[in-house]
């Protein structure tokens, strides 16, 4: 939920959140006019919600650059053969060679990548941690 107050405006961090930037970045940004904020009578910066659709929209609007590198080892490229939503959430499954991998993701992913049933997608795995865990023995073996 957005704090916002009577004229439809919000502090100034909560503007640099909702657009991913720093609020030194929104002070550059203020100065040099790139996005307009008015001082309450405390004397903070107040962002108008207007304000953050409008630069929202540029960045939907900027072309992404291509990945030429990346930290993530495993790639696995294969082929969606499940794909079940809801209003929120999807659950996207890939059978890439002997490996199926499952991805729990937003419905608006799936939306925005246009998923669907057959399509060709690259699974990229990238995990924190990784646990080992050692089985009991097998019967028959010493």
């Amino acid at each position: 939920m957005v704090e916002m107050d009577g004229r439809g405006e919000v502090r100034l961090g909560r503007a640099a959140e909702m657009l991913g930037v720093s609020v030194d970045t929104l002070r550059r940004w203020e100065e040099t006019g790139r996005i307009l904020t008015r001082r309450s009578g405390g004397g903070q910066r107040r962002v108008p919600l207007s304000e953050v659709a409008r630069l929202l929209a540029l960045q939907r609007d900027r072309p992404t650059r291509p990945i030429v590198a990346q930290s993530a080892r495993n790639r696995f490229e294969g082929v969606v053969t499940r794909l079940e939503r809801d209003g929120v959430a999807a659950v996207v499954e890939v059978q890439a060679g002997p490996h199926r991998l499952v991805s729990l993701m937003t419905a608006e992913a799936v939306d925005e990548l246009g998923l669907a049933v057959g399509d060709e997608a690259v699974c990229v795995v990238k995990a924190t941690s990784v646990i080992v865990e050692i089985p009991s023995p097998r019967v028959g073996r010493s």
